[in-house]
């Protein structure tokens, strides 16, 4: 049963078989979700066991022996999930250098990476008309990649970059949750503005009445209601 469940683990990696280091993170991520499931993954995240001395006690020298049994297992994993390219290069390293020798080699991707995807999230604006929950679910998307590159933001900002995105109809609903200081999941501020949008929808002359209302603070001077 045990083996069967470790097996069927393992083939998530077979998916995220590490080709040009564009998904090195990703490949990454489920690495270490195998690595956890098998109580494994200290090999990499502690620090290096030194061989014990010829009268190390019984406990010590067996515990070394499991710790060079596992590594070995995490070796073969990592190689048995890498382009046949990459397994030429890495056939002679071990687990831990393995795990070096990836990040310094795709470390610029993921840099590349982590620029689009900030820049893609302080650029991505809804247009009226414009459905606002798959905008939002589009935002969060970026958000949590951003999460998963290291670059991760607060809630706050996170919730002020979701409601600086909004069109001049929901300048309301943005006065009302500033003035109100919620404090919302990224999920929760989605329902919300669906629910706001769709009353929007069931009440048009509401939807004109917000436009003219923000059209009205864009006199010389004033500001639009919205977080910037």
């Amino acid at each position: 049963m045990t083996n069967t469940s470790t097996l069927s683990l393992r083939s998530i990696l077979e998916k995220e078989n590490i080709l040009l280091g564009s998904n090195y993170l990703d490949w990454y991520r489920k690495l270490k979700i195998v690595l956890r499931h098998e109580r494994k993954i200290y090999v990499l995240e502690n620090e290096l066991l030194k061989e014990p001395t010829p009268n190390a006690s019984d406990e010590d020298q067996s515990y070394y022996s499991q710790y060079i049994e596992d590594a070995l297992d995490v070796q073969c994993i990592m190689l048995s999930s890498m382009s046949p390219e990459l397994q030429r290069q890495h056939k002679n390293m071990s687990a831990r250098e393995i795990d070096q020798h990836l990040r310094d080699l795709f470390q610029e991707s993921a840099r590349v990476e982590r620029y689009e995807t900030s820049r893609a999230l302080f650029h991505t604006m809804l247009e009226e008309g414009n459905q606002v929950g798959s905008h939002v679910f589009k935002m969060i998307g970026y958000i949590e990649r951003l999460e998963n590159l290291g670059s991760k933001l607060d809630q706050d900002m996170t919730v002020d970059l979701i409601l600086s995105s909004l069109p001049l109809s929901f300048s309301q609903f943005v006065l009302n949750f500033n003035m109100n200081n919620m404090d919302k999941s990224l999920t929760d501020l989605m329902v919300m503005l669906k629910t706001a949008e769709k009353d929007m929808k069931v009440n048009p002359s509401l939807h004109a009445i917000m436009v003219r209302k923000t059209n009205k603070c864009l006199a010389p001077g004033s500001s639009i209601p919205r977080l910037m």
